[in-house]
């Protein structure tokens, strides 16, 4: 066998250990992540509370399943690392996602156990300020059908104002980037009202709209259509001049080149804007909800400061915070679909 034989073989060799010694690596960190789960369901049991925290045979239990869950994945990932042996590790994408999440079940499992030690254990976070992990799980169990009524409300109230707010400021953005006469007029006063605050109308909102839920709704359609706008505008007049007289040319009329040209070259900038306006809906929901609105997240969030029930407080805002990341992967979904030629050039 040649010298250059060999060498081409020794690094396909060390191509192939690379990735090996990777999986290995994380076949190791989910072990530890099954470890520390179990160390801490070991300081749940035997290692009492100071206070009259409720009980905590549901953190325990969560600790046991996120525990034979870590195990489990280092198994998968040890056969599928087994059957290569010599070759480069090919384990399915599934697998590779949950392989990739080991560190965070590791890290999840070290600041859970931290998290219940300074509150429950130790109470060096004093009561009712700080709320230990079993605190929250005992306000899922015990409060959830207000909780999920509430999630319903603010899901409802942000679906009116967003999708409203969307379509607005789409027409606007279109009108504006193919009319010069429209965008003469209405430009002025997009930059004199769009950088407004939505939150600043709420004392005329609530005058002249009949209803705490119709103030909200267009408050919120207030927020979400001036970003979608501005970006709809600036994709529509920077499609290239070229596009629109080749459709010309071929005898298409201003409604195929609005329909067909324009608004799918502008898809990109359009969908910015709707990220960007999904994120100011949010802020504007809660506080609309905690000025007027009888239910709903910011109303719920605003009763639990009132009553001094931080666990309920702490176990909304978790709740919050997975509904908003939940509804922009969805988005993000619903644009990589649309646009399958730049998927993946804009990262959530």
């Amino acid at each position: 066998m040649s010298t250059q034989s060999q060498t081409l073989e020794l690094a396909g060799f060390a191509d192939a250990a690379e990735p090996a010694a990777r999986e290995q690596g994380k076949r190791v960190v989910a072990v530890l992540a099954a470890l520390g789960w179990l160390a801490g369901a070991a300081l749940t049991r035997w290692w009492p509370a100071l206070d009259d925290w409720p009980y905590t045979r549901e953190l325990l239990i969560l600790k046991l399943v996120l525990a034979a869950a870590s195990l489990a994945i280092g198994i998968a990932g040890r056969r599928a690392g087994t059957a290569a042996k010599l070759r480069p590790v090919t384990t399915s994408s599934r697998l590779d996602a949950w392989l990739d999440a080991t560190p965070w079940l590791l890290a999840l499992s070290l600041g859970i156990t931290g998290w219940e030690i300074v509150t429950a254990q130790l109470e060096w976070l004093p009561r009712p300020f700080f709320a230990p992990p079993q605190a929250l799980i005992a306000v899922y169990a015990d409060d959830l059908p207000r909780l999920a009524a509430s999630v319903g409300h603010s899901f409802v109230l942000l679906a009116y104002g967003y999708v409203a707010g969307a379509l607005t400021g789409f027409v606007i953005g279109v009108a504006i980037g193919w009319s010069k006469a429209v965008g003469y007029w209405v430009h002025p006063v997009l930059r004199l009202i769009g950088p407004l605050p939505a939150t600043a109308w709420l004392p005329l909102a609530f005058f002249f709209f009949p209803s705490s839920f119709s103030a909200s709704v267009f408050l919120i359609a207030l927020a979400t259509a001036f970003p979608v706008a501005v970006l709809t505008w600036s994709g529509v007049a920077s499609v290239n001049s070229a596009y629109y007289d080749v459709a010309r040319t071929l005898g298409a009329r201003p409604t195929f080149l609005i329909l067909r040209v324009a608004i799918p070259a502008a898809l990109p900038s359009v969908f910015v804007g709707l990220f960007m306006g999904l994120g100011a809906s949010f802020a504007v929901l809660f506080v609309a909800e905690m000025m007027g609105v009888k239910a709903g997240l910011g109303w719920y969030l605003q009763w639990a400061q009132g009553w001094a029930a931080y666990p309920n407080m702490y176990a909304a805002l978790l709740v919050m915070a997975l509904m908003c990341s939940a509804l922009i992967t969805l988005l993000f979904r619903a644009r990589d679909r649309l646009l399958a030629w730049q998927k993946g050039m804009l990262k959530w």
